[in-house]
C-alpha cells in the first residue's frame, strides 16, 4: 500500500504541475454548456416546416402568427420542391401577388397545415408534389458517417504522431533521409486507405440492413467521402505538429470537433437559423462533406450541384498540409 500511495501522490503531483491539463478539463465542459445554452437554448419547438418563396403579404403574415411553426426562406421553387416532395419541409406557400401553395398530399403534417393555411381568407392555388419521404434515418445517416471519419482522422492521426513524438521516434527519424512532407504525406495516406475501406464496408452493410435514400451516384459519394477525409486529416496534422504532450493534444482536438459537431447539421438542419450562425458553420470543412454527401444521396445532385463543396474541401485541404508542413517539429518542444 505504501509503494501505492507512493505512486498515487506522485501521479497527482505531475497532473498538477500540468496545469494545461487539468485547466482544459474544468474550462472545456463550461464553455460547451454556455455555448449551447446560447444557440440553442431559448428556443421553442418548431413542430412544423413551411417554406416561402417570394416576399411577405397579408396570407403569408396571417399564417406566420401561428406558433410552433418554423418558416425557411427560398429562392426559387427549383430549390424549394425537392425539399417538400421528401417531406423535408411540410408546406411550400408563395408570397407576392401569386398566392400559391404547394403541397405533399402523402404527408400528415402537410395536411394539418393546409387546414391551417385555407383559414387565413385569402384565394390559395393548389399545387400537388409527390415523392418517396425522407426518413429522418436517411438524413441524418451522413451524420453519422461524418462522425466517424471526422474523429478516426483527427484522432487518428493526430494522437499517432504525437505518441511518436513523444517516444522520440520522430527525433531519430530526423537523422534519416525523410523530410516532414513525406513523412506527413505517408501518415495521410496511410490513415486515408484505412478510412476509404472502413467507410465503403460500413456503407454497404447499412444500405443491406436499412435501404436508405440515394438518388445520386456511389462514385461521386465516394470522392466526397475521400476529399471531406482527407481534409479532416490534415486538419488532425496541424493539432499535432508541435505537441508532445498527449492530454493536451486530445484537449485541442476536442476544441476543433465539438463546433463541427453543434454547428455542421449532424443532428439537424441549420435552415431557418440565424444567418450568422450559417456562416460560421460554412467555416467548417465538416458543414461541406455534410451538405455535398446529402446532396447526392437525397437531392441526387451531380458533379456541378457540389463543385463548390468540393472546390471548398480541395482548398482547406490545401492550407491545412501547407500549415503543418510549415509548423512541423521532430522533436517536443
Amino acid at each position: 500500500m505504501q509503494h501505492f500511495f507512493t505512486l498515487l501522490s506522485a501521479r497527482n503531483i505531475e497532473l498538477m504541475r500540468d496545469k494545461a491539463t487539468w485547466s482544459w478539463n474544468i474550462v472545456f465542459p463550461v464553455i460547451l454548456i454556455l455555448a449551447v445554452a446560447t444557440l440553442f437554448g431559448d428556443k421553442d419547438t418548431q413542430i412544423f416546416k413551411v417554406g416561402v418563396i417570394g416576399p411577405e403579404n397579408a396570407a403569408i403574415s396571417a399564417l406566420k402568427s401561428v406558433r410552433y411553426v418554423q418558416f425557411i426562406d427560398y429562392q426559387d421553387t427549383e430549390t424549394a420542391l425537392p425539399k417538400l416532395k421528401h417531406h423535408q419541409i411540410d408546406l411550400l406557400v408563395q408570397g407576392g401577388s401569386a398566392t400559391r401553395y404547394w403541397l405533399n398530399e402523402e404527408s400528415a403534417q402537410g395536411y394539418l397545415l393546409e387546414k391551417i393555411l385555407l383559414t387565413t381568407g385569402s384565394q390559395w392555388q393548389k399545387q400537388v408534389v409527390t415523392g418517396r419521404p425522407v426518413r429522418y434515418l436517411d438524413w441524418v445517416l451522413p451524420g453519422i458517417l461524418g462522425i466517424n471519419i471526422m474523429h478516426t482522422s483527427l484522432f487518428g492521426v493526430g494522437l499517432a504522431i504525437v505518441r511518436l513524438r513523444k517516444n522520440g521516434v520522430l527525433k531519430r527519424l530526423k537523422a534519416t533521409p525523410v523530410n516532414a512532407f513525406e513523412f506527413l504525406s505517408a501518415q495521410v495516406i496511410s490513415r486515408l486507405s484505412l478510412l476509404l475501406i472502413t467507410i465503403i464496408g460500413q456503407v454497404m452493410v447499412l444500405n443491406l440492413l436499412f435501404d436508405f435514400f440515394m438518388e445520386g451516384s456511389y462514385w461521386l459519394l465516394f470522392i466526397i467521402i475521400a476529399l471531406g477525409a482527407l481534409s479532416l486529416i490534415s486538419l488532425g496534422l496541424i493539432a499535432a505538429s508541435r505537441s508532445g504532450n498527449e492530454e493536451v493534444t486530445i484537449g485541442l482536438l476536442n476544441l476543433i470537433t465539438w463546433p463541427m459537431v453543434l454547428l455542421s447539421g449532424i443532428w439537424f438542419s441549420l435552415e431557418g437559423a440565424p444567418m450568422w450562425l450559417q456562416k460560421v458553420a460554412l467555416a467548417l470543412p465538416m458543414t461541406h462533406i455534410l451538405n455535398a454527401t446529402r446532396a447526392v444521396m437525397i437531392d441526387g445532385a451531380g458533379v456541378a450541384g457540389v463543385r463548390t463543396e468540393l472546390l471548398v474541401l480541395l482548398g482547406l485541404t490545401l492550407i491545412f498540409l501547407t500549415i503543418a508542413s510549415m509548423r512541423f517539429k521532430w522533436h517536443e518542444e
